[in-house]
């Protein structure tokens, strides 16, 4: 019988484990969009006249996706909600017309994934163990107001104990499974909104896995990063950035921080609801380049941001295999359809990078730990993928101590074998 839940709720998707003693599985989620053991970190909210007319058709992960895509004009769709938590300026958001604050968003995604997973979410869940990342996305994140806001989600639920676990030590511990040998280990976990690191010391002892944490670090900076930075060199300036507009006798600039929240997908829905969206319709008439303006409006009132958000992650995809790879993306026409040259991209995420290695350095310097005494290198996370990324190892560490795997798994596993710890508390934050 499973006693503990791990719960990775991730900025771009989710995945639940169980445990039940050494062993652990991933739940499965079934919905309108078919069966999968993870879930795109998303909700959907439509309007549901068979129901009444205050009741809301709430669908979450890829039914979410699928909802947003059938019907575009009618269903407000959210992402990368996790992105919210450290956020004192985020107090909720209007939904149809009521305010739903960030605790009411997550215990609506928990809610729906408890529904999907029907007979196969336990009733004998001891405790319940959440990654939480090193540093918080988003700028100025406070911590403290994440983990109030986890907890209070969390304990709507009755579970009988809630811990709360670094993101990277949960990966180390799904990787330490594979050890041949006692090694110090590097855990780099690259999520969507945040870049984690965990160094971890394992040792085996009378048959049981003993492992001493020896540091953490951390950044908030990731793929979604990327993303964006692809978004501003591409889309941005086809949809009027850098242009000006006739205030009287004046020649002013679009705001770009339109833009900003144009490239970041969470932002998307708040923005098409926004004061800024309205004034921007408006601007349309002063414009020196009114087509632009109007590309951008038509973009955001058609909810092209999750179209665009696969064409970009094809494009970034692509390019981790190959030194040139092609950007399509046709709601903005013949300025749709561009080469993409890996330097350039390299180029455009040169800062990132920067920080990215900067944290390495960072969990190295406070630890002391030079890099001939790492053992092992684990990368987890989609934009490990990423050569520039994965240089900043190989020019570091020898590359056969580096390893790869568990993208997707290995953080809710890690958190659920955690779980299943009498020591659980040498490991909580």
């Amino acid at each position: 019988m499973a006693q503990a839940l791990g719960f990775d709720f991730g900025t771009t998707n989710t995945v639940m484990a169980l445990a039940d003693g050494a062993s652990t599985h991933s739940m499965r989620f079934t919905s309108q969009a078919g069966e999968a053991d993870s879930m795109r970190t998303a909700l959907s909210f439509m309007k549901d006249p068979l129901a009444g007319v205050a009741s809301l058709k709430v669908e979450a992960g890829h039914a979410a996706i699928r909802q947003f895509i059938d019907h575009p004009g009618e269903c407000r769709f959210l992402q990368s909600i996790k992105t919210f938590a450290a956020s004192a300026l985020f107090q909720g958001t209007l939904i149809l017309a009521k305010r739903q604050t960030f605790e009411d968003l997550m215990e609506i995604f928990v809610r729906r994934l408890r529904t999907y997973a029907d007979e196969s979410w336990p009733s004998d869940i001891s405790r319940i163990v959440t990654g939480r990342p090193v540093h918080f996305a988003g700028a100025n994140p406070n911590p403290d107001l994440a983990m109030e806001r986890y907890s209070e989600a969390l304990s709507r639920f009755g579970f009988p104990e809630l811990h709360f676990v670094y993101e990277p030590v949960a990966a180390a511990f799904y990787f330490a499974q594979h050890l041949k040998a006692d090694a110090t280990v590097l855990v780099a976990d690259f999520g969507g909104g945040t870049t984690d690191y965990s160094i971890i010391r394992f040792e085996s002892s009378a048959g049981r896995l003993k492992a001493t944490p020896v540091g953490y670090s951390g950044v908030g900076v990731a793929g979604d990063h990327f993303d964006y930075r692809m978004i501003d060199q591409i889309v941005a300036p086809q949809i009027g950035k850098g242009t000006y507009f006739k205030s009287f006798d004046k020649q002013l600039e679009v705001p770009s921080s339109w833009y900003a929240n144009f490239g970041r997908w969470n932002q998307l829905s708040i923005f098409k609801t926004s004061r800024e969206f309205v004034e921007l319709k408006k601007l349309v008439r002063s414009s020196l380049d009114p087509d632009k303006l109007e590309t951008f409006v038509d973009l955001v009132e058609h909810d092209e941001g999750y179209p665009l958000y696969q064409a970009v992650s094809a494009t970034k995809i692509a390019l981790s295999s190959t030194d040139e790879a092609e950007f399509h993306f046709a709601p903005l026409g013949r300025g749709g359809r561009k080469m993409i040259q890996r330097s350039d991209f390299e180029n455009w995420i040169a800062e990132d990078l920067q920080r990215i290695e900067g944290a390495l350095d960072d969990v190295l310097t406070k630890t002391n730990t030079a890099p001939n005494q790492i053992d092992k290198v684990f990368l987890t996370g989609g934009t490990s993928f990423v050569p520039a990324v994965r240089r900043i190892f190989t020019e570091r560490f020898d590359r056969d101590k580096i390893e790869s795997g568990g993208e997707l798994l290995s953080i809710a596993h890690g958190l659920a074998l955690i779980g299943e710890r009498e020591d659980i508390t040498q490991w909580t934050v």
